[in-house]
């Protein structure tokens, strides 16, 4: 089987290696060339890639908006996301736009195509950068406690404790006022209405002992 890979980079540099590259290889064809993710979309409907190496910081259309576009209108064709960040705010996203796989431009070339093949046989593909903020994210979702931050980890144990903000703030040597902003946030993060309710999560969950 021959594997049908679009490129989807502003730098054409970058696209022009990755075409050099790849072209070695006997399973894989590229069949298009986009600078932006605009171009990636109309690109894919035309050409219906079985893979797409997608820059994530293009022009006119970023790679997060242009796979979310591709997944809706293509679900078929996989997006490997090929960048040079590792954080957060560009993982998460990539992923949740629909991306199947998540690698660093100075990936190891023959590894890349192991990736791009690792695709087409149904398997994820992530840099361990990225599998650790998922990891981290999903512990988040699961147990909202553990994203809060240790400051308000502090708070939470005091409220348990039956203890009013000014009770807390002199305990923690911090304004009442501070005390009421880490209360706000807490009650968002763990979605509870008021303190008791932190206060019974908090238990359910054993952060504190009852």
């Amino acid at each position: 089987m021959t594997i049908q890979v679009l490129i989807a980079d502003d730098h054409h540099v970058v696209r022009r290696g990755l075409v050099f590259f790849l072209q070695t290889q006997k399973d894989i064809q590229i069949v298009g060339e986009a600078k932006n993710g605009k171009e990636a979309v109309k690109l894919t409907m035309e050409l219906k890639p079985d893979v797409v190496l997608m820059d994530l910081v293009m022009p006119v259309m970023d790679g997060i908006d242009a796979t979310a576009k591709i997944k809706e209108i293509r679900p078929e064709t996989e997006i490997l996301i090929l960048t040079s960040f590792a954080d957060q705010d560009h993982v998460i996203p990539a992923i949740e736009a629909g991306a199947s796989g998540y690698q660093l431009k100075d990936i190891e070339p023959d590894e890349l195509v192991h990736s791009i093949r690792k695709l087409i046989d149904g398997e994820n593909t992530l840099h361990p950068k990225a599998t650790n903020l998922l990891m981290n994210r999903m512990n988040q979702v699961n147990n909202p406690i553990s994203g809060l931050t240790i400051r308000e980890k502090q708070v939470l144990t005091e409220i348990s404790k039956g203890k009013s903000n000014k009770e807390i703030g002199a305990y923690l040597n911090i304004t009442e006022k501070t005390v009421k902003t880490h209360v706000s946030n807490i009650f968002i993060k763990l979605d509870v209405a008021d303190r008791t309710q932190a206060a019974l999560y908090a238990v359910k969950n054993g952060f504190v002992k009852p």
